[in-house]
């Protein structure tokens, strides 16, 4: 018995997401994710990753080979992939790592504080933009 669809749709509300903003997050189209969540096709290795991470299970619980919904502490945290949330979070389209084994040592209270820096330098960059239109 194929779970994955179930344990999708399952994970995604849980998570508190609606189709249309986890396909956002995702970059799918609302009739890939339903296709995924009805079984009647399979995302591929890095869109199952993405859904795994966004809805915060393992991949091992959504293909059934777990009965535990929980990350293992191996799959816990993946900077590269926190990094890659944060940069599509904001929209940067090209960003060059230049040593990508530094930015894969990274611990999670450093990738807050990665994500802490974006936030408020968004902040600076609209509040920078308001004051510019109101002049």
């Amino acid at each position: 018995m194929n779970v994955l669809g179930k344990r999708l749709k399952e994970s995604r509300i849980k998570a508190g997401y609606k189709q249309i903003d986890a396909c956002k997050k995702l970059g799918i189209s609302n009739g890939t994710l339903s296709g995924y969540e009805r079984n009647y096709r399979d995302p591929d290795t890095q869109t199952l990753n993405k859904m795994a991470s966004l809805y915060e299970v393992s991949v091992d619980w959504l293909v059934g080979n777990s009965a535990d919904p929980e990350p293992t502490k191996e799959e816990e945290f993946d900077s590269l992939a926190e990094i890659k949330k944060i940069i599509d979070e904001y929209g940067i389209e090209d960003i060059f790592f230049h040593n990508i084994d530094d930015w894969k040592n990274l611990t999670p209270e450093d990738v807050e504080e990665l994500r802490n820096h974006f936030e408020y330098i968004a902040y600076k960059a609209r509040n920078r933009k308001e004051n510019e239109s109101k002049e």
